[in-house]
């Protein structure tokens, strides 16, 4: 006779998560992602081995200022979509996600420009929940202003957006540039 399973707790690809006595932080589930990834500042390890962070950073509202300690913790060489590489910390934090703690081994990395400040990779939920991928349970939307800028700009030339954006500058967006105080910068209103 079969153990009886568990049930499955459903999420979406985004949902509110409690960390470190922080409620409501808003979290990106990614099934493409391995590991699990947390905003953190302020890294670094003592002279006695030991791990020093806070989560988050004083931009964040979700910052408390909070200093945590780590003796047990590891490394990780982590590679980003783009292919670049960089090492990071590793530890333990409890998440409480739809109602259930779960213990995640997060990176610690600056997200400060992320949409957001968690990412929960496969292995933390694997087991654990179902994702529904239709479903956004957060109201942050992770579109980039910039991507209506190029969208008008290729609806305007696609032609001449297609030799300055993507022959010029490789696809790079960070050639983009936002208005500012409701004026266009000289170089964002050129095609």
């Amino acid at each position: 006779m079969m153990k009886e399973r568990r049930k499955l707790g459903i999420i979406g690809s985004t949902e509110y998560v409690d960390v470190a006595r922080v409620k409501g932080v808003p979290a990106k589930i990614d099934t493409g992602a391995d590991s699990s990834s947390i905003w953190a500042s302020h890294i670094r390890v003592t002279k006695d081995g030991v791990l020093h962070f806070r989560l988050f950073d004083e931009g964040s509202p979700f910052y408390t200022g909070k200093s945590f300690k780590r003796k047990d913790f590891k490394v990780a060489v982590v590679r980003s979509a783009s292919g670049h590489e960089q090492i990071r910390y590793r530890t333990h934090l409890t998440l409480k996600l739809k109602n259930r703690r779960i213990k995640v081994l997060f990176n610690l990395s600056d997200r400060s420009n992320n949409n957001f400040p968690i990412l929960i990779g496969r292995r933390s939920v694997a087991s654990k929940f179902l994702i529904d991928v239709s479903k956004n349970h957060t109201t942050i939307r992770p579109k980039s202003p910039k991507t209506k800028i190029v969208q008008r700009r290729l609806l305007e030339d696609p032609y001449t957006f297609h030799r300055k954006y993507i022959k010029k500058f490789a696809g790079d967006a960070s050639n983009i540039k936002l208005k500012k105080k409701g004026k266009l910068n000289a170089a964002s209103h050129t095609i």
